[in-house]
């Protein structure tokens, strides 16, 4: 097979290095062109690895008047006048923030190397004073206004989320920090602040009373991460070579792509937008990974799901107003604005009369990745055991063995350990969910999510097992709820053998009881 002769941005973040090395770029000049000529003053937040830190880049390369790193882009046939600006580029993803020097560390560097530049005053003791004379100093020497790009600002916070003190002090000398450019507004040409959370811009930047928020604005929602339209256009060449690697067709290689990599919104009428990460890691591999998650467990996150008893099983899809999941996250007591602006759940829909949002999982890869993160605290295994169990289960029921998967699933059951918290029936019921949930990862599996759907449907290829659990009752009775609740007459006509699994589940002895199949 001939190697392929493109080469993806992978780990780049830096526009000019990515376009001298003659990296793949999804062209999203147009897009800045709009933004840099509507106004000055803009917040936008975006889950990681979602090109942030390049969309920065790339802004600073045009406001310093680099015209030649556009060559090609539409940028070079909409701009026309090439001013050069002072740009000060301030990025706190450079460090790791476990006490107040961190920090403060940080701004004297940022500040040292700019007073390089345009020179400093004895007179300016303070980081905000001496950013305020930085400001001032650059635009006289200049003659032009100053740009400001401020990329990862929520990093320190984040850093020291479990750290309620730290974080104060933190967000109190960013206020400080800050708090120049409110009076400074005439000398600023644009001033531009990126990061993954609302972590909150109203208490750091809460003095910018014109700071606009287009995080969630239709108009800028394909700014960071790449389109479909972009992907059948600017990456088709991509997109076939992944099909002849993998031995697929072109359309096949489109619906994987979408299965694991799309399903990203985040506005009212966002197109679908695919990780461009987990895509741009794809492509140059060959193979369909888990890549964007297995770039960091999301600990936290399951410590506040099980913290506050969040019912895992409504992340397939949950209603709420812009308000409760866009929240700012300074308090975390409720996992949702954290999850949505991390990325595990993505906009899915949206209804005007109540004006609420539905949400869910984006795609195949967060899904498993996030549920593969979620099974260990309920059944104190470690992640590839799990995954030894639910590929067993799988082979169970491709050679027809419905009761030996079912033995198998006994087993697993029984040597969960057996503690106080694991008496609950919704804990095991959380507990078949996440199982049903991974094996989706290797076959077709609908898991119940809404009123009127059986527990779980596992579709293979010659046979659709139509599963029901009863806690304390009698398979019989599960049974009578698929045939009453007609579970099984949507797959009635595919053509595949249907197969009907009640299971009872024994409280007693913590593990599957009695069970009974009907073809």
């Amino acid at each position: 097979m001939e190697m392929n002769s493109r080469r993806y941005p992978i780990g780049i973040q830096n526009f000019e290095q990515l376009r001298n090395l003659n990296r793949v770029y999804v062209d999203k000049t147009e897009l800045i062109y709009r933004l840099i000529k509507t106004d000055q003053i803009y917040f936008f937040s975006r889950p990681r690895r979602f090109g942030k830190s390049l969309l920065v880049s790339t802004l600073e390369a045009y406001f310093l008047g680099k015209k030649e790193l556009f060559h090609g882009l539409v940028m070079e046939r909409l701009e026309q006048d090439w001013t050069v600006y002072p740009v000060l580029h301030i990025d706190f993803s450079l460090t790791k923030y476990t006490e107040l020097s961190d920090l403060t560390g940080q701004l004297n560097l940022f500040l040292y190397r700019w007073e390089n530049i345009y020179g400093s005053n004895e007179a300016e003791t303070t980081t905000a004073e001496r950013l305020q004379g930085i400001i001032l100093r650059a635009n006289e020497q200049t003659g032009k206004q100053v740009v400001v790009l401020v990329d990862e600002y929520d990093a320190p916070l984040l850093d020291s989320n479990s750290d309620t003190l730290l974080q104060q002090q933190l967000r109190n000398e960013m206020r400080k920090f800050f708090s120049p450019l409110k009076g400074l507004g005439q000398y600023l040409r644009f001033l531009f602040i990126t990061g993954i959370s609302k972590f909150s811009q109203l208490s750091i930047f809460s003095e910018l009373n014109n700071l606009k928020n287009i995080s969630m604005r239709d108009d800028f929602s394909a700014l960071c991460g790449i389109t479909e339209q972009e992907l059948l256009t600017q990456l088709k060449p991509d997109i076939e070579r992944m099909a002849e690697v993998n031995g697929e067709t072109y359309e096949e290689a489109c619906a994987h792509l979408k299965r694991q990599y799309d399903g990203y919104h985040f506005s009212k009428a966002c197109p679908d937008i695919y990780n461009p990460f987990s895509l741009f890691n794809a492509f140059d591999s060959g193979e369909y990974k888990n890549y964007w998650f297995s770039t960091g467990t999301p600990t936290f996150l399951i410590d506040i799901l099980q913290h506050v008893d969040f019912d895992v099983r409504s992340l397939d899809g949950l209603t709420a107003t812009e308000e409760q999941f866009d929240a700012p996250t300074d308090q975390i007591v409720d996992p949702i604005p954290v999850l949505y602006q991390s990325g595990y759940l993505t906009i899915k829909g949206y209804d005007p009369t109540f004006r609420l949002y539905k949400l869910a999982y984006p795609n195949g890869e967060v899904r498993y990745g996030f549920t593969e993160s979620l099974l260990p605290p309920y059944v104190h295994r470690f992640p590839r055991e799990n995954t030894f169990y639910v590929v067993s289960f799988i082979q169970d029921l491709l050679k027809g063995d419905v009761d030996g998967c079912l033995e198998r699933t006994r087993s697993f059951f029984a040597s969960i350990p057996n503690d106080l918290e694991n008496k609950t029936e919704k804990h095991y019921q959380t507990i078949f969910y996440l199982l049903f949930r991974l094996m989706g990862q290797y076959v077709d599996v609908e898991v119940k999510s809404a009123i009127g759907r059986a527990d779980a449907v596992v579709k293979l290829q010659d046979a659709i097992y139509v599963f029901e659990f009863k806690f304390d009752g009698t398979p019989e009775e599960a049974l009578a709820q698929i045939d009453s609740k007609q579970y099984a007459v949507p797959y009635q006509a595919d053509g595949r053998k249907v197969v009907k699994v009640g299971v009872n589940f024994n409280s007693a002895t913590r593990t599957i009881g009695e069970w009974k199949v009907l073809m």
